[in-house]
């Protein structure tokens, strides 16, 4: 494990952390960068490539058991917590930050597997850096086998949804699929018999306790814009549309709270 010190800011190499605060937007990058332990250590878990790690000193035996076999190699930038700070702009208590190299996305034949019950997430415009983040949080934990994105949606590998998602965006597999998302979701349905099961604020939608789960197919839980809620277009795909009854004067949860709560009605037991 090549353990490098640094004390000096203007190093070439620690440009891709450089003034993150100014720089967070880096969708057109070919790099990502996770922030704090945890996505750190699920980055160097997972399998993106990995260019480089800095931390301060005090974290350097949290990295080690996790720089073996071929990510023995990856370059450690070791600095002062304060040099560190002055570097990326912005208080450095997260104490890690990793930078890794976007992939291709999968095709939907790699995540689909027929005859095994699979559950989707699919999010035709989520704009919010920590709602996307919340729901790829919440699809690791109730086995989502994979997140198809549309082109309203924000960037599923900034540095906030990373970190917001626990690096749990290194996890998931996600399909960026910008206007190709209708095609994708109409052959989850029509070639792979995938369930497309939409959510509404709709009273003519059905309240989710009266929802039986078909324990034998699979399902897509379709979720809508954080304003807008779900487009028609996208409510005449699905087979079903279900509602989340509120008490009160609810009228609406935040996508994230409403993902949690209809991807864990839908999942199959772990």
């Amino acid at each position: 494990m090549p353990l490098i010190p640094l004390s000096e800011l203007d190093d070439p190499r620690l440009e891709v952390f450089r003034n993150l605060k100014k720089t967070n937007t880096t969708r057109w990058s070919p790099h990502f960068i996770t922030e704090g332990k945890k996505p750190t250590v699920r980055l160097l878990e997972s399998g993106f490539p990995v260019t480089s790690i800095l931390t301060s000193e005090k974290f350097v035996e949290i990295l080690k058991p996790h720089l073996t076999g071929d990510r023995n190699d990856v370059p450690v930038f070791v600095m002062p917590n304060a040099v560190c700070q002055m570097l990326v702009g912005y208080t450095f208590h997260c104490g890690m930050l990793g930078c890794g190299l976007r992939q291709s996305n999968p095709e939907l034949l790699q995540l689909v597997r027929p005859g095994e019950r699979q559950l989707f997430a699919v999010c035709p415009s989520t704009e919010n850096q920590d709602n996307l983040g919340a729901i790829l949080r919440i699809s690791a934990a109730f086995g989502v086998s994979g997140l198809l994105l549309g082109k309203g949606c924000c960037d599923p590998f900034s540095r906030r949804t990373i970190r917001v998602s626990m690096g749990s965006a290194l996890r998931v597999p996600i399909i960026e699929a910008g206007e190709n998302l209708p095609v994708l979701v109409k052959e989850l349905r029509d070639e792979y018999d995938v369930e497309l099961v939409g959510s509404s604020l709709d009273k003519a939608a059905l309240p989710l306790g009266q929802v039986e789960v078909d324990t034998g197919r699979s399902c897509a839980i379709l979720l809508g814009n954080e304003a807008a809620g779900l487009d028609f277009d996208w409510i005449e795909l699905c087979d079903r549309v279900v509602t989340i009854p509120m008490h009160g004067g609810g009228d609406s949860l935040n996508v994230s709270v409403a993902a949690g709560i209809l991807l864990h009605h839908f999942a199959s037991s772990p």
